[in-house]
């Protein structure tokens, strides 16, 4: 819940930056700057209050960016374009006084957005800020020695 709260917060930051920005600036360099905005805003989020890092290092940035930039940067134009050469075969549909390519714009940034979201959690999740088992337990720890137990007994 807490990841799908950011993830609206950090999705209006990018669509409606994207949607600002790409007259001026073409699909790439929008998206760039899009992501980037949310980007930003995700890591801070995510890192203290979906994740539970308790502090943000220098490591966790690294690979933060290094996995999101290869979401947002490389795979999401890529959607986009998949998405709009899909939508551009589909019926021409306007909604009020957008015209049919905004529509289809939109349309294909929020579809990038999704397939993006579950990509970027699974790397978040298991990459950027895994669970790490406290002192003491998991793998290799000698039964009856878990923190809080007594020696010889389970």
């Amino acid at each position: 819940m807490r990841f799908a709260a950011v993830g609206i917060c950090n999705t209006a930051i990018d669509a409606v930056l994207f949607v600002l920005l790409h007259d001026d600036l073409g699909i790439a360099l929008a998206n760039l700057v899009s992501t980037s905005a949310g980007m930003v805003f995700s890591f801070v989020v995510n890192g203290l209050f979906t994740f539970s890092a308790g502090r943000l290092t220098l490591r966790d940035a690294l690979l933060f960016v290094a996995s999101t930039g290869l979401v947002m940067w490389v795979a999401q134009p890529l959607l986009i374009h998949g998405w709009l050469w899909l939508l551009e075969r589909g019926p021409e549909v306007t909604l009020g006084a957008m015209a049919a390519d905004d529509v289809r714009l939109w349309g294909a940034k929020l579809a990038s957005i999704a397939c993006s979201l579950v990509l970027n959690f699974l790397a978040y999740r298991f990459v950027v800020w895994p669970h790490r088992p406290a002192a003491g337990t998991g793998p290799g720890t000698k039964p009856g020695t878990e923190p809080g137990t007594k020696p010889g007994t389970q």
